[in-house]
Order: structure tokens, then sequence, then C-alpha cells
């Protein structure tokens, strides 16, 4: 997914990592625009997955 696509998307993307994912808070899914590296790493943390392996799971919402 680009970063346009993120963007546009975040709030639809952040409900169904909620629904999917119910440990991830608030704080993990903070997106501000152009830090798209500091969420998937965030993410990274607490899911225990390889940035490759979040956008995956994002880009499959």
């Amino acid at each position: 997914m680009n970063t346009d696509q993120l963007e546009g998307n975040w709030h639809i993307l952040k409900g169904k990592l909620k629904q999917q994912y119910a440990d991830l808070t608030d704080d993990d899914l903070e997106y501000a625009e152009g830090n798209e590296e500091e969420l998937y790493g965030r993410l990274q943390r607490r899911l225990g997955k390889t940035k490759e392996e979040v956008k995956d799971i994002i880009d499959g919402l």
C-alpha cells in the first residue's frame, strides 16, 4: 500500500486492525502524515512481526 492510500484509508484500516488485533491501543495506531516508518515500527514491536509482515497485514485489509 502506498503512502497516499495509507493516509486516505487510515481510519478504516485502524478499525480493522483493532478488530483483528484487540491488544493494539490507540497509541500503537497513532498515525501522523509522513511518519509511516514510525507506525510500522510500533506495530512491529507490538505484534512481534517483521516490517514486511506488517505491511502485508495492512495490504490485506
